[in-house]
Order: C-alpha cells, then structure tokens, then sequence
C-alpha cells in the first residue's frame, strides 16, 4: 500500500471528490481525518472507510472557522505526533458577473477558497518540516488555469489558489514539502446541485456538458480521486509547484 501509516487530512470529505479521495488513501493504506462541516456527512465517509477496513476518523469542521482550522491541525498533531498529507478541498462555488455578486458573497468565496487553505498550511507546515517532509494539496479547478462567464468571484479565487500553492513550494521545497494543485473541471457531484438548478434541472445540464467538454461528459469523483491519490503519494515525488488539469479537454477546447 502506497501510503502505509501516513496521517492525511481531507477537509471538505464528506461528499464529491473530497470523500472519494479519502476513500481512496484509506484503501492505500492511511489513517485519514475526515474534515466536514457537516457532522453526519463526514461520520458517513468514516463508515465508508471503515467498512472496507480502513482507518479514519471525523472531526466537524467548519473551514470559515479560523478558529475550527486550528483545532483540527492541533488535534490531529495531539493524537498521531504528525500530519504527511494535507489536502484543502473544502470550497465554495459563487457564480455571477461582477455587477452581480455581492461583497459578502466575494468575501466568502476568498475565505473559504484561499484563506482556509492558506490557514491550513501555516499550521501544518511547521510539523512537515519537523519530520522531514510532507505534502500539501490544495484544491483548485480548471476556472484556476482559464476563465470562465460570469464567474468572477470563483475564478478569482481559484487562480489565487494556484499561485498560492506555487509560492509555497518554491518557499518550501528545500524542506521536502511538495505543495500542489488539484484542477477538475466538471464533476458530477452535489457541489454543482445550485448550479444544476440556476441551468433548469438534470437534462439541462447534461445537455450543456456534453456541448462544452470535448470528452462529452463529466467525471466521475472516483477519476479524479486517483489523480489525487497520485499526488499525495510518491508517485509524483519529484513533482511540485504544479497545477494538475482533469477536465476532459473543456480548457483546451
């Protein structure tokens, strides 16, 4: 197993990509803390892994939170002495022009897109250096790499997520911590559901998929649950600073 004994934290694991990531380090082999929100989603993640003979724990947590965040590094520190992988999945999807959004929805989107990561990592990394190593593995998407319509808030915070996570592995790849970026593109999971409906319901989004990605469909979580494992393992140990694109070809296209 490829990440025997390691402790990951997943924030925003108790649903999508977030859980089928957890699901797929516990399968290799770490003890994963479920980081969600919402208590009984990430209690749901927990029972997953344990049932197919993993380990986890679930610790609610609300990424807004600065003062959650701490808890959890802390925590997780008190109970297993280190943390080798963290990744910052937990995020929001503000949609609308400039002249739409509203400050508090900006404001939002920042916090919990960028701060909560860059909070996360300040804590976490003095801990990675402590023990030689570690990895970071901030959850971007493709509105990261290339814009999109009337989405300026997400796009924003998402481009600000990239070059965050390059900042920190310039800063911090002489300590033998690896910092990337996850970037999906269309996922087919409850993050998209006010999308979904702003669209008009299932065959209207279906529809749109289709038109937009030139694979002519979304991923599933699991796809993209085994590009994040490839990150946090040492399958991509001489990879950093990277923005990793899975989005069947729409920011080609």
């Amino acid at each position: 197993m490829i990440l025997e004994n390691r402790i990951a934290i997943v924030t925003g694991s108790g649903s999508g990509i977030g859980r089928a990531g957890a699901l797929a380090m516990a399968r290799e082999g770490a003890l994963v803390i479920i980081a969600d929100r919402d208590a009984g989603a990430g209690e749901e993640t927990v029972r997953q892994i344990r049932e197919r003979g993993g380990n986890a724990e679930a610790v609610t947590t609300d990424v807004a939170d600065d003062n959650a965040i701490e808890r959890l590094i802390a925590g997780t520190l008190d109970r297993h002495g280190r943390i080798d992988i963290l990744h910052n999945h937990a995020g929001i999807q503000i949609g609308g022009p400039l002249t739409d959004v509203s400050r508090d929805g900006f404001d939002a989107s920042w916090r919990i897109n960028v701060r909560a990561h860059f909070l996360a990592a300040q804590l976490a990394m003095p801990a990675m250096i402590a023990v030689g190593g570690g990895v970071i593995l901030n959850t971007a998407s493709n509105s990261g790499v290339f814009y999109d319509r009337e989405m300026i808030a997400y796009a924003t915070s998402k481009h600000a997520v990239v070059a965050m996570t390059r900042q920190m592995a310039l800063d911090y790849a002489r300590h033998k911590v690896r910092v990337n970026a996850l970037c999906p593109g269309w996922v087919d999971t409850p993050f998209n559901d006010p999308f979904i409906a702003q669209m008009g319901g299932r065959a209207a989004i279906e529809a749109y998929v289709r038109d937009k990605i030139p694979m002519g469909r979304w991923a599933a979580a699991e796809e993209i649950a085994e590009a994040v494992l490839f990150l946090v393992s040492d399958r991509s140990s001489f990879m950093t600073g990277q923005a990793l694109v899975i989005d069947g070809g729409e920011s080609i296209g």
